[in-house]
């Protein structure tokens, strides 16, 4: 069963792309660092010896280009197949005929699999005993972070190779190749270049293919300028996907701005995921998190400013409330920082976790019932109120536990003041005690 992929063609009416896909390594844009002189993708290709890998990188940086490059290249039998459009019967089909040649004529199968992280855990796992037993030599393209993925035990048997986003100098390289293969004496400004560069967004595919389209909308002998090209082509999508890497990769670039007191970079980076469609709830979300994660009771009134801007979502809708979002981000990003809270939190939930069978002291416990009362449920009980400052130092803790220091106010904002209360309550607790041991 012989299946590819790559049908080649090299027709006039063939996409632009297709033209002038590279034949040979040193025709591929950038990629130096997989695919530069002495690199394991490299050698592979060279030497025509295999193992397992994965190509992972956004659309159009030259995944498919790659593994072309080796059907054309290899002389062990090659498959392809698509993870959207086939179905598991088929590549079940496949892996025997690749097992039966292994076994009769002692070659393996290179087997591309692209998008393969459409396959799901158990269509992977299908993959295991073939590329095990060397049956197969797999080769895998996703755009998707194979560490989520891609199941862990497949993973594991693969290397990994990470493509970048072709830069816009790169771009400029390739269109200047593909120029002469439009079919039309055209020439282009190097402004109008520039920006079908700028809008491809790294995708070498896209950038073709709008160059194409401009120069379908051009007469022979045209000279192709910056408002023409900008006249046609739409501006590029933003890179970002609200289930996958760069969802995560930018609401952390997000977080970490306002963590850094940079409310430029802040504002960017919300604007970037409100343009691209993500739910500004989710937005707002990770903001009320961040108002007491990283900066607590240094400001308290950032967690009421979070809780107003999610009111403000759900009252006015949008884009009416991007500006009540913009006001949160400027606010949260300027605002005074501090992690004491979140610290405090996780030395609890430690000490928590593993004293949670230490009983509550009898004399903090209430007493509702007589019966409680005599078995002593509330004796010796300091009422706060009833002692000079409202105060009466008792131990809170459980019995046979130290007493604990969870919380320590940084020296930013308003836990300056708080650290003036604790000081002054520790000081009346030390008078206590002291005036105790007199007695």
């Amino acid at each position: 069963m012989q299946t590819s992929l790559f049908e080649q063609d090299n027709s006039t009416e063939a996409p632009l792309a297709e033209k002038i896909r590279p034949q040979v390594i040193a025709d591929i844009s950038g990629h130096e660092k997989i695919l530069g002189e002495g690199s394991a993708l490299r050698r592979m290709i060279e030497t025509d010896i295999y193992t397992s890998f994965i190509l992972w990188g956004p659309p159009g940086s030259g995944k498919t280009t790659i593994a072309r490059l080796i059907e054309k290249s290899t002389r062990h039998r090659f498959s392809s197949f698509s993870a959207v459009f086939s179905k598991i019967a088929t590549v079940k089909a496949l892996m025997q005929e690749a097992e039966q040649r292994r076994r009769f004529e002692k070659q393996s199968t290179l087997v591309f699999v692209d998008e393969i992280h459409r396959f799901n855990k158990s269509q992977q796992d299908a993959f295991l005993p073939w590329v095990e037993s060397g049956a197969v030599v797999l080769i895998g393209a996703t755009t998707e972070n194979p560490s989520f993925e891609v199941i862990p035990a497949l993973l594991s048997r693969c290397h990994l190779f990470v493509l970048d986003s072709l830069s816009e100098e790169q771009l400029l390289t390739i269109y200047r190749r593909a120029i002469p293969l439009l079919g039309k004496r055209l020439s282009f400004t190097d402004e109008a270049l520039q920006i079908l560069a700028e809008r491809a967004g790294g995708d070498a595919r896209r950038g073709l293919n709008d160059l194409e389209m401009v120069a379908g909308n051009a007469e022979i002998g045209e000279t192709i300028d910056a408002r023409q090209a900008m006249s046609l082509v739409t501006q590029r999508s933003l890179f970002y996907d609200k289930k996958g890497e760069q969802h995560y990769n930018i609401i952390s670039a997000f977080q970490k701005s306002i963590r850094g007191s940079d409310p430029q970079a802040a504002l960017y980076w919300v604007a970037r995921m409100i343009e691209s469609g993500e739910d500004p709830l989710y937005i707002v979300r990770r903001l009320v998190r961040i108002a007491s994660e990283d900066i607590g009771l240094a400001d308290p009134n950032a967690l009421v400013q979070a809780i107003a801007a999610k009111e403000a979502i759900h009252f006015l809708g949008m884009p009416e409330a991007t500006t009540a979002l913009t006001q949160l981000v400027i606010y949260l990003a300027t605002a005074p920082k501090s992690n004491a809270v979140e610290t405090a939190w996780f030395a609890a939930k430690k000490d928590a976790d593993s004293s949670g069978h230490l009983k509550t002291p009898m004399h903090i416990r209430n007493a509702p019932t007589k019966t409680m009362a005599e078995l002593g449920y509330g004796q010796g009980y300091r009422y706060s109120h009833a002692y000079e400052n409202n105060y009466s130092y008792q131990k809170y803790f459980p019995d046979s536990m130290e007493e604990k220091e969870y919380y320590i106010p940084s020296k930013f904002g308003f836990e300056r003041e708080i650290a003036k209360r604790l000081e002054w309550w520790h000081g009346l607790k030390e008078k206590q005690l002291e005036d105790e041991k007199k007695k």
